[in-house]
């Protein structure tokens, strides 16, 4: 017998969860373990949904009676797989239907999905999938509407009772508010975390969006500059050059990311990059800005070893160290999160003469002492906010570094 005290116990569970900041796929297994000690008979339930990521489409979590929550997450370049398109759930999503349901165990029931023979071979007498739909922020796709879908199945002999039907549709609902509030925080986090990056992300989200708001931090630059760009948007066209920009992104911003970095900006066709000094030491954020350098350069060669690139890629590096002031610069209606200071003007400068110089890489003498034979001065030049000349010095290859 199914007590529905006992369910409106789920719902005041779920109302808790929805005011705090749940992992979903957690919250769903605990939700299906709760569902059946109030005898609600579910073996196996899946909860898919969709999100507004650069990378992730949608994600799921698969739970069964006896085992741990499985958690997945599908990206946008993932091929739709055989399963996926032959899926009662996507079917579902497609037609917009409010809920289907088939009796597996009823002789003439259809069995137009594989999965539904699978699960009817494995014991499961019923399987439902009901979507919930709500409004939140996603990107464009074929399905008619965002929010939620969750497949039940059981293996009761009688299949689902309407009490227990009943009992799964109250729940639902519930639960689809507490997702729909723990989605909307995730996606306010990914979007401030995709376009300001992580530490402004984190400032914007925990207040720090007044006009003038900031603070000053000691960091390494890394600041890098496409070569050539206006003649190769010219010669590509706008299309195909936002393209090829975005190529260029990857294996300079991506390498910033990749070693731990934070980028902090795109100025153009340029990238501004810091090592804040304070998660890690001084030495140990020069030692990540020169293996950044390292790994733009790999990665510009091989981009530029592959015959179907539209034009060479090559880009200026400078490496630095300094204070920044960071925060909101605009005007109080319409801010930005950014880097300013007279270290950030020094590192474009020092950028600009890797052209006059004729090198790639070009660093400051606190970055050099840290690289070894392979920092090789190329003299002293004026600088931004500097009152004498400042050595400089390029970035021998890995390769070509003299042993000591």
């Amino acid at each position: 017998m199914i007590s529905m005290a006992e369910i409106d116990g789920i719902e005041d569970w779920l109302i808790g969860q929805a005011l705090g900041t749940p992992d979903m796929a957690a919250m769903f297994g605990e939700m299906c373990e709760r569902l059946r000690q109030c005898h609600v008979p579910i073996d196996r339930a899946m909860l898919a949904w969709s999100t507004l990521h650069p990378l992730i489409e949608a994600e799921i979590a698969f739970w069964e009676s006896g085992n741990a929550v499985q958690h997945e997450t599908i990206a946008h370049s993932e091929e739709e797989s055989e399963d996926w398109l032959k899926s009662p759930v996507r079917a579902v999503l497609v037609s917009g239907e409010p809920m289907l349901r088939r009796r597996l165990t009823n002789a003439n029931a259809p069995m137009e999905f594989p999965l539904l023979e699978r699960l009817a071979e494995t014991g499961y007498t019923d399987y439902m999938v009901v979507p919930t739909p709500f409004d939140i922020p996603s990107i464009p796709s074929e399905f008619n509407s965002t929010g939620l879908v969750v497949s039940w199945a059981t293996r009761e002999p009688a299949g689902f009772s309407d009490e227990a039907l009943t009992a799964i549709n109250y729940i639902q609902r519930r639960l689809a508010l507490a997702a729909r509030a723990t989605l909307e925080g995730q996606i306010s986090r990914t979007i401030a975390e995709t376009y300001l990056g992580k530490i402004a992300g984190n400032k914007v989200l925990s207040g720090q969006i007044r006009h003038g708001d900031g603070e000053t931090i000691d960091a390494v630059i890394f600041f890098s500059d496409m070569r050539n760009s206006t003649a190769i948007a010219e010669f590509l066209g706008p299309d195909a050059y936002l393209s090829f920009l975005n190529t260029y992104f990857e294996a300079t911003a991506g390498a910033i990311l990749d070693r731990g970095g934070e980028v902090l900006d795109f100025i153009g066709d340029a990238v501004l990059g810091v090592f804040p000094i304070g998660p890690q030491d001084l030495d140990d954020a020069i030692r990540s800005a020169i293996a950044t350098a390292d790994e733009s350069r790999n990665r510009l060669r091989a981009l530029n070893a592959d015959p179907a690139l539209a034009h060479p890629l090559q880009a200026g590096i400078a490496l630095s160290v300094g204070s920044v002031m960071f925060g909101n610069i605009g005007v109080a209606h319409r801010l930005t999160f950014s880097v300013i200071g007279q270290t950030v003007h020094a590192a474009a400068r020092i950028e600009s003469l890797t052209k006059s110089v004729g090198t790639d890489v070009l660093m400051t003498e606190d970055i050099a002492r840290l690289a070894g034979t392979r920092s090789q001065p190329v003299g002293s030049f004026e600088l931004s906010g500097f009152t004498d000349p400042q050595p400089l010095f390029t970035l021998a290859e890995e390769s070509s570094a003299t042993p000591s």
